[in-house]
């Protein structure tokens, strides 16, 4: 095992993210890499192919309702990085909606010289004539807000308008004249995580030195957010103690009132309830109590008089095959996705005199084996619902869901507003849900999508992706780039479900947090062993992918199971585990993984750190790292110290990176043809021939 975590760590100056030195080192290797790379007989058609389907004009452009219009952020050949529009419902429900441009960003970044990538806006309600634009540089977290006039489509120039230099945070309305401003240049500094940690109210044409605080945190706590519900004039505070601990404020005529709720509780405030999601179990009198996973909701007076005693009622109570995804605000509902043996469910639910009613939809919605996402139309105005659905080889559809009242014979009626077309051919492709053993007998799910007539010798070329944590479920999903790219030469792609992730809630996250982090590895391998074991595929013809934190599970996969993979795709990842709480917003994970600076911590992650793990006298399988010289949240450092550290032992590792994108790893849908073709490119020339 290598010994990198000393301060003499001969590769540490390629975390100077911008010197000469780093910058010459990642030009010459990404270079070599395009050129070898590029000069694959497929990349062409790989990179024109994945262009097309970004860039597609009849994609479905999605919509959100503010007032009485529908904006939509939109790409295209001609404005790379984009255009925001809006439009009404009538031109919307046409086959061509006239759409009016409120703001371009490829003219502003020329206009400016800047490679502004585009962060979303906010708009002032009931008005719609301001907006609140927030734009990146390169695509990067940190990035600036501007206060837009929607009717002479000029940003207000200050003092009048609103701004926000560069810097990690947000400008939020609260009126026509005062904004909640929160933001790491504050002259009380970034917490250690580098987010806000203090918010104050900013009255329109006084300077910003002299906006009141609302609330101020500990530099040592993750950061604080804020969000303001014009409709209803509600404020609430997120005081993140630990990427699963914090608290929630209420801010009233009478101050800042904190909930005395879980830390480790998900809270949302909508109206006059407040919504609690349990990461653990809670027994607020001392007897019974509700499970961890479970959905609870009571009144926001009785929690802010007395939680303990408040009426609380249990939405959602899981067991051993659901868990709760999301849930969504309207007027009069709210309604909650789940997942039931990793397949989705979706339920309405009523608050009446007689206390909450549930009504099932999912038979009503016809889910199947779809991923459906749900969102609120317009959360004070009605009870309408955003609907999408997709799966493996089912494109996008958007539709309006009109839900009925409780007892209604038809519970809910579904408008089918765009449909995406295929794009790529699924003819002969199947979808099946397979199940592995993992070393301490846990069943682990995952999804295959390959050819129904696959020949079961081991001889098929097979890409299994994972991700294995914060809570994050992998579920069906329609992705052209995976279908042109592999699906259509008759490859198999899978995608695994392993503890860490919230494919079974809170409890299979927690199986794999901090000490426990084995059990993630320990899962992935058993896919990958049951592919093979059942003849899907072999080690040769087996690779694999991850991004982030699925960074981190392939690394583990290059330096603890080698021989179980052909070739490893490792994108923006954490790897070096000794010094990534240093390294910008690595200390927010030391929930999710451990802090190395505590000598019992660092026992176990230097069991799942890459970059100390790697053994040089193994074999290693080919690997190609990617990063992005703009990703402020995960630093390129990992890849490119890990990338060096291969090359000193002469191992196979081809090294890209991006010169934007932030942890996307591009900005443009050119950045991310080249972003996905090389890594395709390698796929097919180590696992394909």
């Amino acid at each position: 095992m290598t010994d990198t975590s000393s301060p003499d760590d001969p590769h540490r100056w390629l975390e100077e993210v911008e010197s000469t030195e780093a910058l010459a080192w990642v030009r010459e290797r990404s270079t070599a890499s395009e050129q070898s790379l590029q000069a694959h007989p497929l990349y062409g058609t790989l990179h024109r192919d994945i262009w097309d389907a970004l860039e597609a004009s009849d994609r479905i452009p999605l919509v959100a309702q503010v007032g009485d219009h529908l904006y939509n952020f939109w790409t295209d050949a001609d404005h790379p990085r984009g255009v925001w529009r809006r439009t009404g419902w009538e031109s919307y429900r046409s086959a061509d909606p006239e759409w009016e441009v409120l703001l371009d960003v490829d003219a502003l970044g020329q206009q400016e010289d800047v490679p502004w990538v585009w962060q979303g806006a906010s708009l002032l309600r009931p008005t719609c004539d301001r907006a609140l634009v927030h734009l990146s540089r390169g695509g990067s977290d940190a990035g600036t807000t501007r206060e837009l006039d929607l009717v002479t489509g000029e940003f207000v120039p200050a003092p009048e308008g609103f701004a926000k230099p560069e810097a990690k945070g947000r400008l939020t309305w609260r009126d026509r004249d005062h904004v909640f401003l929160a933001t790491a240049d504050d002259p009380t500094g970034a917490t250690r995580s580098g987010y806000p940690r203090t918010v104050r109210l900013w009255r329109r044409g006084t300077p910003v030195e002299t906006a009141e605080v609302v609330h101020t945190i500990a530099e040592e706590d993750l950061g604080l957010f804020v969000a303001h519900d014009q409709e209803r004039d509600q404020t609430v505070l997120h005081h993140g103690l630990a990427f699963y601990r914090g608290h929630t404020l209420v801010v009233t005529d009478d101050g800042v009132q904190q909930l005395d709720l879980p830390e480790s509780a998900e809270v949302s405030v909508h109206g006059e309830h407040v919504a609690v999601r349990l990461r653990h179990d809670w027994r607020p009198t001392g007897e019974g109590g509700f499970a961890a996973g479970s959905l609870l909701v009571a009144p926001l007076a009785e929690v802010l008089t007395d939680p303990a005693s408040a009426g609380w009622s249990a939405l959602f109570a899981p067991d051993e095959s659901t868990a709760l995804v999301d849930l969504a605000w309207t007027a009069g509902q709210l309604v909650t996705t789940a997942l039931r043996d990793v397949r989705h469910t979706v339920r309405s639910h009523r608050h009446t005199d007689q206390g909450w009613t549930t009504t099932d939809l999912t038979d009503s919605l016809d889910i199947g084996l779809r991923t459906v996402s749900i969102s609120a139309v317009d959360d004070a105005r009605s009870d309408d619902l955003w609907l999408v659905s997709t799966g493996f080889v089912e494109p996008m559809t958007l539709s309006l869901a009109t839900v009925s009242p409780a007892g209604d014979e038809t519970p809910v009626q579904l408008e089918v507003l765009r449909s995406a077309p295929e794009r790529f051919d699924a003819t002969g492709l199947s979808v099946t849900q397979e199940w592995a053993t993992s070393a301490d007998g846990t069943r682990v799910p995952y999804w295959q999508v390959g050819p129904s007539d696959l020949p079961m010798d081991g001889s098929t070329p097979t890409v299994l992706h994972g991700y294995g944590g914060f809570e994050h479920a992998l579920t069906p999903a329609y992705d052209p780039i995976v279908g042109r790219s592999w699906l259509a030469h008759g490859f198999v792609h899978v995608v695994a479900g392993i503890r860490g992730g919230g494919e079974f809630g809170p409890r299979w996250h927690q199986a794999a947090l901090r000490d426990q982090r084995h059990r993630a590895y320990e899962d992935f391998v058993a896919v990958a062993r049951d592919l093979v074991a059942r003849g899907v595929t072999s080690v040769p013809h087996l690779g694999t992918t991850g991004r982030s934190n699925g960074g981190l599970l392939v690394g583990n996969m290059l330096t603890g199971y080698p021989e179980d993979f052909g070739a490893i795709v490792c994108q923006v990842p954490l790897l070096d585990m000794a010094r990534y709480h240093e390294l910008l917003a690595g200390a927010s994970w030391i929930a999710e993984y451990g802090d190395p600076e505590q000598p019992a911590d660092w026992e176990w992650l230097r069991t799942f750190s890459p970059y100390q793990r790697f053994e040089p006298d193994r074999p290693t399988p080919p690997v190609y790292l990617a990063t992005s010289t703009r990703d402020d949240r995960v630093h390129p450092g990992h890849a490119r110290k890990m990338t060096a550290l291969l090359e000193q032992h002469g191992k196979d590792v081809t090294y890209w990176e991006n010169t934007e994108g932030g942890h996307g790893g591009a900005s443009t849908a050119e950045q991310w043809a080249t972003w996905h073709a090389l890594a395709w490119a390698f796929l097919h020339g180590r696992l394909s021939g």
